[in-house]
């Protein structure tokens, strides 16, 4: 079989001289649909509808920024020298921890000066979030990028995938691991997790549960794949990223349930911004 015949271009089309990307496509559609699931939470604790409006806006275009700061600062060797890729997010070079740190701080100040309580948009929107990072790994597909280290063929065909996954994973004269389907699929499942227990947990515990499921997964991903952000020559960045998160995650939610015994979240109602820290 050609594998040339069923490559996928990573740009889905041209306008005039500017190229439309499946990278940027994919991550817009993720958000977009998070959205739309994040509505229906909202009308269930009778939120008004147009609440996620500005903080789902602007944590999208500050979580990008700092998603591509982050990316830079530890690739600054390369970008010392080729300081005009800086901004061409489209090449890719997104660090997803580095979007939540901008998201998570963008949120509290739209929460802040819009009176909402933080804990309760953070259980609203981190089905969504998660659901959305599952979305765009298929972006990474797109690109060819992010994956793993190399493997054969019989290996994915065993498997199990699609064909086109694993002909798209045929990248310079090697087979490599899909690590975008592996970590795609955990969100997945971390999202249909989410959504099923939220309306049990105490408000808040759905943020950190989110915390905490996507971390595991990206640990173990993350060892897999070969272009990850080193702290030292031994340290990835994602995964000590993601076992501090995983920590101050266990720790909150054993604190804030014996400090300020919240309520649970399908009891709380329309909540804003706390006069005490639950």
């Amino acid at each position: 079989m050609d594998l040339t015949l069923s490559y996928i271009d990573p740009v889905a089309f041209h306008l005039g001289p500017l190229q439309i990307r499946w990278y940027g496509i994919i991550i817009a559609c993720g958000i977009l649909i998070g959205y739309f699931v994040a509505q229906e939470a909202l009308k269930r604790v009778g939120l008004h509808k147009d609440t996620l409006v500005d903080v789902i806006f602007y944590c999208a275009i500050f979580g990008f920024i700092v998603a591509r700061i982050y990316f830079v600062i530890f690739q600054w060797p390369y970008y010392m020298q080729n300081p005009g890729e800086i901004p061409k997010i489209w090449h890719g070079g997104i660090a997803i921890h580095g979007g939540l740190i901008g998201g998570f701080i963008t949120g509290v100040i739209v929460c802040k000066l819009k009176n909402l309580n933080p804990f309760q948009i953070g259980d609203i929107v981190a089905p969504s979030i998660i659901l959305a990072q599952g979305i765009g790994r298929w972006g990474n597909f797109m690109n060819h990028e992010a994956h793993g280290g190399i493997v054969s063929k019989t290996f994915l065909e065993q498997l199990h995938i699609p064909r086109f996954i694993i002909n798209n994973m045929y990248i310079d004269g090697h087979y490599y691991h899909p690590t975008f389907l592996y970590e795609s699929v955990w969100d997945v499942l971390g999202f249909i997790l989410l959504i099923s227990i939220r309306k049990h947990l105490k408000l808040g515990e759905t943020f950190f549960l989110y915390l905490i499921w996507y971390s595991i997964g990206r640990f173990f991903v993350e060892g897999l794949r070969t272009d990850s952000l080193m702290l030292t020559s031994h340290i990835r960045v994602a995964q000590l990223v993601s076992v501090i998160l995983i920590i101050i995650s266990i720790i909150l939610i054993i604190y804030r349930r014996y400090k300020f015994q919240p309520p649970v979240y399908k009891n709380a109602g329309p909540l804003s911004w706390p006069k005490q820290k639950v």
